[in-house]
This record gives C-alpha cells, structure tokens and sequence, in this order.
C-alpha cells in the first residue's frame, strides 16, 4: 500500500510540472516580446530624430544641387559645427554661382567667423562686380569688420558727418588771422576700400583728419569774409591733403554744409588783455602810492627827529652863554645886545606869519 500511494503523489507532481511548462514559455516569449517592442520603438524614435535632424538637410542639399554627405553632416555635429547653417550657407552660394566647399565654410565657422555673412558680402560683391575673393571676405570677418556693410558701403557710398553729433559737438570752431572764430560743419562721402579694410583706421579717423583740416584753412585765411564767401576753398585743400590715406575708405568728396560767423575772438583776446594790464598797471600805482606813503612816513619821523635834535641844541645855549658870562668870554652888554636881536627876530616872525623856530608850519 505504501509503495502504491508513493508512486501515486510521483505521477501526480511529475503531471503538475509538465501543466506548469507551457505556462512559463508563454511568459517569458511575452516578456520577450516586450523588450523587442521597447528596442524597436527606441530604434524607431532613434531613425526619426536622425532622418528629421540630418535627412532633412541632407535632402535639401541634395535637391539644391549642393550634395552634402550625411556622414559630412554627422561628423559637422561632432565637431561642433551648426549643418544647418553650413547647409544654407552652401545653398546660397551655388545658386549665386559661387564655388564654395563644405571644408572651407567649417573652417571658417570654427574660427569664429560669420559664415552667413561671408557669403551675402561675396553674392553682393559678385553682383556688383566688385573684387572679393573667399579668403579675402574671411580675412575681414574675422578682424572684427562686417564684411557684408563693407560691400554696400562700396556700392552705395555713406554719408560721414564731421563732428560726428554723437559725441557731443555739431560744429567745428576755428580762428581766421583777423580774429574771427568761424564754427563749420561738413559732410565727408567715402567709399570702403576693402584691400585696405584690413588694418586700415575707421571713421574716427576720416573725422579727425578733415576736422583738422577745416581748421587749419580757416586759420591760414586773411579774414573770415575770404572763408565765407569761397566755402569750397576748405573742401579743395582738405582734399588736397589726401586725407584718406591707411584708412579704410577712400574720400569721395567733402561738402561744406554750415558756415556761422561765432564771435570775435581777437577782440576779445585784446580785450582781456586790456584789463589785464589795467590790473597790473593798478598794481604797480598802488605800489608806488604805499612805497611814497611809507617814504612820507619816514621823513616825517626824521622831521620830528631833527626837530627834537634842535631843541636839544638850543637848550644847550643858555648853558654856552652862562659858561662864557662865567669864563669872562661873554659880557653883559653883550647878552643884552643877543637878547634884543632875538626878539627882534621873534617880533618879524610874527609880523610876516612865520612860526617861530622849533615850531612846525600850520
């Protein structure tokens, strides 16, 4: 009985596994299935952004008759490198009849330069017919100078007014020989000069050199009326003057747009120095008037100092007459005849208004 009741429980577990297997297949292939549909979905996403990112591009190009390899544009992305901006660029060029390589543009690009900019400033330039190559254009972008305003200046010439109203100043002031400040302002035309733009000086430059110039023909002018009536003169002498060399554009013309007549400087130099020698004129008479005050002073003191000297003399008389009445040097009737000539003396002072000695004037 034991034996049978063992073999019983074996072929009912034995059944119970083999029930148990099928359902283990079935999840696992469903747990399978899951990460297949996860892969693909990740594959899926994965080409999407890939054909929207590069094929796009790729496609455009390739329809623009500019091919660009999708290998190109990956390895554009990994070197940091915008396609797009390379793509379009490219585009442009070709359809303006320009021959441009894809490796030239990224090299400009990775030096820092404005691709797009570059190729507008050489459409512009090849339709214009003006001279500029590849190299050239980079050369100016990447000195800091927009490449694509130095072809339209050159094309349309710009308007430069002198002095430049942003800093401050709207006229130009100079002195003719007769004194009179004139104050100018002109308005300089220039070109660009793209095989000197680069190094070459800019606008500050080009308003300094004829600021300069304006004023050293006003002052080398006889008399203002010479200057207002032949304004032209300081155009034809400032442009004499080759005003535009090492800069960057070349001075087409220079026109004088305002003449004013400011003031009379030389009067009013002469003026200032009127009163100025008035003031040290003044000085010099106060000067002399406290050294004659002090002088005065000084005499008066030496005035009363001989007067008292003589005071001092005169009380020694007195002591002179005794020691020769004494000595027997003096006699009586001599004393008296002195006494009676003093006051005779004394008597004519006072007849004629005289003060008597030792006594000053009224």
């Amino acid at each position: 009985m034991g034996r049978r009741h063992l073999a019983t429980a074996r072929s009912n577990s034995g059944k119970e596994q083999v029930a148990m297997f099928p359902v283990m297949a079935q999840e696992w292939l469903s747990a399978l299935l899951v990460v297949v549909v996860l892969v693909a979905s990740v594959f899926c996403i994965a080409v999407l952004i890939f054909l929207f990112s590069y094929g796009y591009l790729y496609l455009k190009a390739l329809l623009a008759g500019a091919h660009v390899g999708i290998l190109e544009l990956i390895g554009m992305r990994l070197r940091g490198v915008n396609p797009r901006v390379i793509v379009d660029s490219r585009i442009i060029a070709l359809k303006a009849g320009l021959a441009i390589e894809t490796r030239e543009l990224e090299t400009h690009y990775l030096a820092g330069g404005h691709v797009p900019n570059v190729v507008r400033a050489l459409v512009a330039a090849s339709k214009a017919d003006i001279p500029l190559t590849f190299n050239q254009a980079c050369a100016i972008d990447l000195a800091g100078r927009d490449v694509l305003d130095a072809v339209q200046t050159s094309v349309n010439p710009k308007v430069i007014d002198c002095p430049d109203p942003t800093k401050g100043r709207d006229m130009v002031s100079a002195v003719a020989k007769d004194g009179i400040q004139l104050n100018a302002k002109a308005r300089v035309t220039v070109r660009a000069n793209l095989e000197r733009l680069v190094g070459g000086a800019k606008e500050e430059t080009i308003i300094a050199r004829v600021g300069e110039g304006i004023v050293t023909t006003i002052g080398s002018s006889e008399t203002y009326k010479a200057v207002l009536e032949n304004p032209d003169l300081i155009s034809k002498r400032v442009l004499a003057k080759g005003l535009d060399a090492g800069t960057a554009f070349e001075i087409l013309s220079i026109d004088i747009a305002d003449v004013d007549v400011a003031q009379n400087i030389g009067a009013k130099l002469q003026t200032d120095q009127a009163e100025a020698d008035k003031r040290v004129a003044q000085a010099l008479a106060e000067r002399r008037r406290a050294m004659a005050a002090a002088r005065e002073q000084e005499m008066l003191a030496l005035v009363a100092e001989n007067r008292a000297k003589v005071v001092l003399a005169e009380a020694e008389v007195p002591k002179a007459i005794s020691q020769a009445l004494r000595e027997g040097n003096l006699g009586i009737m001599d004393y008296y005849s002195l006494r009676n000539i003093q006051a005779d003396t004394a008597m004519r002072r006072a007849i004629g208004g005289q003060p008597e000695e030792g006594q000053p004037k009224a």
